[in-house]
């Protein structure tokens, strides 16, 4: 297939096009060149900002598009705009964080956020604009649009770090701070599970609207499995009140964490229709392990403000 990225060279979009290449597809990348420029110098590269000007891309067509790079949903419509009658199939990767209601568990169909402001553009927002993106594509495509729903995507090359922190903190040993109680959920999806399951799903010309996260299991899971890839270290579970009247930070500060009702079901979205769809997933030990791997020689600085500093967690864990 002749395939147009919109990006392609950060962290899903880098997943993808290696994938595709892998597959044997023909690739065109749409980029301003200025995330890892070094990247897929054999693959067709063209450089513009989708946000201002996609000319660049006139008098092409391509079987189908996978657009991973925005939530501005002016930026979707301009690609829609140019692309509609030159490439048959539109694939959108959104999020599950565009579900209105996060405190049961996110399904296909389900209600989305609405935009209380239409000329928002900040992160705030952005649930409600991956929504308003999802239906620009819909309008436009129809029958031949695919939208993915992601949730929290790790491995290699995440510039978040959010998954990152979990491995490498337990690989430093000692007395590891995590929220309790054990049994909670978490659920995420290796990066290059759902690139290669989205480059399928466009061979197999999927259409609609698919969440697309990995399977839910424990925080205590998650450690054990850190604990046997990188060596022994001391789990040690504190209230998630005490972490709340201390005002750690959810998600960033203390990662995965959630503790506000209204999110509690974020780390339990429905993945059956895409499973059914041919979605897997490689064992948990083998993403903690490249995940490592990858940070020890990364050349790019952590993600800022991501996990507890150690002055942080040894004044947490004080009294534990």
């Amino acid at each position: 297939m002749r395939l147009l990225v919109l990006g392609g060279t950060r962290f899903l979009g880098r997943a993808l096009v290696e994938s595709a290449l892998e597959r044997g597809h023909e690739l065109t990348l749409f980029n301003r060149g200025q995330t890892n420029p070094e990247l897929f110098t054999d693959v067709e590269q063209i450089r513009g900002d989708r946000t201002v000007d996609l000319s660049p891309l006139a008098e092409r067509e391509w079987d189908a598009v996978l657009d991973v790079a925005t939530f501005l949903p002016r930026a979707v419509r301009r690609s829609v705009e140019a692309l509609e009658g030159r490439v048959r199939r539109y694939v959108y990767v959104s999020s599950i964080s565009t579900y209105a209601d996060l405190s049961t568990p996110p399904v296909e169909g389900a209600p989305v956020a609405e935009l209380d402001d239409r000329d928002a553009e900040d992160v705030e927002h952005y649930g409600a604009l991956k929504g308003a993106c999802e239906r620009i594509v819909f309008d436009a495509f129809g029958e031949q649009a695919l939208v993915i729903r992601p949730g929290l995507i790790v491995g290699p090359h995440d510039p978040t770090d959010r998954f990152t922190y979990w491995p490498r903190r337990v690989a430093e040993g000692g007395r590891v701070l995590a929220p309790a109680p054990p049994g909670q959920p978490v659920q995420f999806i290796d990066v290059r599970d759902l690139a290669d399951w989205i480059v399928a799903a466009t061979e197999g010309e999927l259409d609609g609207l698919y969440n697309a996260t990995g399977d839910t299991i424990t925080f205590e899971q998650l450690l054990d499995q850190c604990r046997r890839v990188s060596g022994d270290a001391e789990i040690v579970w504190v209230p998630p009140e005490r972490l709340v009247a201390a005002g750690v930070g959810e998600w960033m500060e203390l990662p995965l964490w959630i503790a506000a009702p209204e999110y509690s079901a974020m780390h339990r979205t429905d993945v059956t229709k895409a499973k059914r769809a041919g979605l897997r997933f490689r064992p948990l030990a083998e993403t903690i392990a490249d995940t490592l791997a990858w940070d020890a020689a990364r050349e790019t600085p952590r993600a800022e403000g991501v996990g507890l500093t150690p002055e942080r967690e040894r004044e947490l864990l004080a009294d534990a």
